[in-house]
């Protein structure tokens, strides 16, 4: 299932385009400006499709005459060599957008499929994949809904909605409980998550307020014994994520553990862009 577009695409294609245009695009002079052509985007390799809503927002601020039809969805698995969609009208207008309606498209593309890679070794398990603010500047709500088109769910978006404690925060109030109790008493009503990276810190946090607690580079029998050790702890019943250099090779291995989410900063942060060809027709 699609999830809900971001309502900042009109505001990020735009900014996108002043950056490519300037004061115009002096090659889509060269051509007739009455001329009208047909265009099919072919995609190279399989890959999971997201971007649709930029790359047509793209073509619809250079030229509302350009029409875009497709033959795939945000979210379906599309097959190399595939046309995904066929774009006619002006051929100044086509050129001129091409490279940024590709580059949201590309990009996202990447984001989803690189998700969906991790979303189907978790599959029947009960472990999620989340991402994590170490996204592309500006492209944070278009790279989070990407994320959740390729089976992943999203971590926290930014500061203000969520708390994060970690070995900083730690260090500067004067320990886990002290921060966790501060936190809570300031917000008392945001999800809240601490960090540790022993299991002694572990302990120590299965008995304050938090709601998560996050795994911080943990070897798979350190995890093994949280989630023991978790589930054996009376009272409320915490979360754990497991973060830090997660290899997709191990996912399965993490998943046994039992641990609730995996967060991977990959997935936004070492972006693949999937191969689209654009080519008049």
């Amino acid at each position: 299932m699609t999830p809900p577009l971001p309502t900042d695409i009109a505001t990020v294609v735009a900014a996108a385009l002043a950056e490519d245009l300037g004061s115009g695009d002096l090659t889509a002079e060269l051509l007739d400006p009455s001329a009208r052509a047909t265009a099919h985007l072919l995609v190279r390799e399989p890959a999971t499709l997201c971007g649709c809503a930029w790359f047509d927002e793209t073509f619809r601020q250079i030229d509302r005459a350009i029409v875009v039809t497709w033959r795939a969805a945000d979210s379906e698995r599309i097959a190399a060599d595939t046309v995904v969609c066929e774009i006619r009208g002006p051929a100044r207008g086509i050129v001129t957008g091409e490279r940024t309606a590709l580059n949201f498209l590309q990009t996202l593309s990447g984001t989803a499929t690189a998700t969906r890679a991790f979303a189907d070794v978790l599959a029947g398990t009960s472990t999620r994949v989340l991402d994590t603010r170490k996204t592309l500047p500006g492209l944070r709500r278009a790279q989070k809904y990407a994320v959740r088109c390729g089976g992943g769910e999203n971590h926290r978006f930014g500061l203000f909605d969520a708390i994060l404690i970690k070995e900083n925060h730690i260090a500067a109030v004067g320990g886990i409980r002290a921060a966790v109790s501060e936190a809570r008493r300031r917000s008392p009503h945001v999800p809240l998550e601490v960090e540790v990276e022993t299991l002694a810190e572990l302990v120590e946090a299965l008995d304050t307020a938090a709601d998560r607690i996050m795994l911080d580079d943990f070897s798979l029998a350190d995890m093994k014994r949280a989630v023991e050790l978790r589930n054996a702890h009376e009272g409320k019943r915490q979360e754990l994520e497991v973060s830090g250099s997660v290899r997709h090779e191990a996912l399965a291995a993490i998943a046994a553990t039992g641990v609730d989410f995996v967060s991977v900063g990959a997935l936004t942060k070492h972006v693949r862009a999937i191969d689209f060809s654009l080519r008049f027709v």
